[in-house]
């Protein structure tokens, strides 16, 4: 007997809701980057300890993504999301509460990290789910897109809102809002379809240990890893930063939030459009190339650019291309290590690049003496470069080459 599939309108409600959570939790780890020296002053630390607040949602990423993986493919998103959906509302709440104690504020932002794995680590699973295969990747840039969007929020608002808000007001209010997107997950998400989106086989997964094992026997499947840590690490290091790698070249935190946003907004349509196309045309290292050696020029500016206009123009072109390969990257890891459960091929790809948080503290370690980031954001083009040797070796899965 064979199992009917189709795919109902309700899986863009469930996509929907879930880009709102990724969106939330954006907005308050990167909260702090585009004030981060009016921070320091408002809480009497060092720049370092403002970078804390962004890094720390890397570091707590480490010990907890394999285990939430395990949540994930056990007990499916539903439950694990909503998990990750509460705590971000909680802490995000009381972050807000903490008033000027820079300790309870670090305290509260350590609660948010552990939040973050529950989301991030189910991007290619509620796809499965719910989508048909060629949709898929698709779906995930969709994510990637609210991811990005809260980023943006995150790095514009800030700087605006401080103008008339405390920074303790601003995080409360954020805190919020976080809130109100988890009471909607709880409430309205589902866990499957009535009848599955695919054809018997493409929605059946292994056992997550067995699953794990499987992963690490793929050579591609470590090539994907390596250009996730460059890529994450790269952007992961700007957007902590972003206030001071152009700060000793006179520009303000207001640009820095512009000029982040600029970045988000290209990432915005760059994951969207990009894994549309390679959904489109069923090719995956075809468009990851086009993704890294395209932010290359985008990265140079960055680092060089002395007017706002060049430098606003590499932001959006270096975020249009870089973010734009994270989407196709967990996506094509899902493919090509299947059977693995998809929360934890994406669990290790998620992993590797939040532990490129070394790479985030690198950066500062590399200032030069005037403060200046360009000896880190040159090391990070020449990791680019790199990456393209590791996706040479990254060929199409045969499921995508099979029609």
């Amino acid at each position: 007997m064979t199992t009917q599939y189709k795919l109902y309108p309700y899986r863009w409600v469930v996509l929907g809701l879930f880009m709102f959570i990724n969106l939330t939790i954006q907005i308050l780890w990167i909260s702090y980057a585009p004030i981060t020296g009016p921070a320091a002053k408002f809480y009497g630390v060092t720049d370092l300890q403002i970078g804390l607040f962004a890094m720390s949602f890397m570091i707590a990423f480490i010990p907890l993504s394999i285990p939430v993986s395990w949540v994930i493919d056990t007990y499916g998103f539903r439950i694990a999301v909503s998990i990750g959906a509460v705590l971000m509302g909680v802490f995000g709440v009381l972050r807000g509460l903490a008033g000027e104690n820079y300790t309870l504020a670090l305290w509260s932002t350590f609660g948010l990290a552990a939040s973050q794995p529950f989301l991030l680590n189910a991007w290619t699973k509620v796809p499965a789910n719910w989508f048909a295969i060629e949709e898929r990747a698709t779906a995930v840039g969709i994510v990637t897109l609210g991811n990005l969007v809260g980023t943006a929020l995150g790095m514009v608002l800030t700087p605006v809102l401080m103008e008339s808000m405390s920074i303790p007001d601003i995080q409360l209010a954020y805190g919020s809002i976080a809130a109100f997107s988890a009471v909607l997950f709880v409430i309205f998400a589902r866990e499957t379809p009535p009848t599955p989106p695919c054809p018997a086989g493409m929605e059946v997964r292994a056992l997550m240990l067995d699953g794990l094992k499987h992963a690490f026997t793929v050579k591609p499947f470590w090539f994907g890893l390596l250009v996730s840590f460059i890529g994450l690490g790269i952007f992961n290091g700007v957007t902590t930063w972003i206030e001071n790698i152009i700060r000793p070249r006179g520009f303000t935190p207001t640009d820095a939030g512009t000029l982040g946003a600029l970045m988000i907004v290209g990432g915005v349509i760059g994951a969207v459009v990009i894994p549309a196309l390679s959904d489109k045309q069923r090719k995956r290292q075809r468009f990851l190339y086009i993704a890294l050696l395209g932010a290359i020029p985008g990265l140079i500016g960055l680092t060089f650019a002395s007017t706002s206009i060049l430098l606003f123009v590499s932001a959006f072109a270096m975020g249009f291309f870089l973010v734009s390969a994270m989407p196709i990257a967990m996506q094509y890891a899902a493919e090509v290590t299947h059977p693995t459960p998809e929360g934890t091929s994406n669990g290790l790809i998620q992993l590797f690049g939040q532990g490129a948080v070394v790479f985030v503290y690198i950066m500062e370690a590399m200032k030069s003496a005037d403060g200046s980031f360009t000896p880190a954001l040159l090391l990070a083009i020449g990791l680019l470069v790199i990456s393209t040797l590791f996706v040479s070796q990254m060929k199409d899965p045969q499921q995508l080459t099979q029609k």
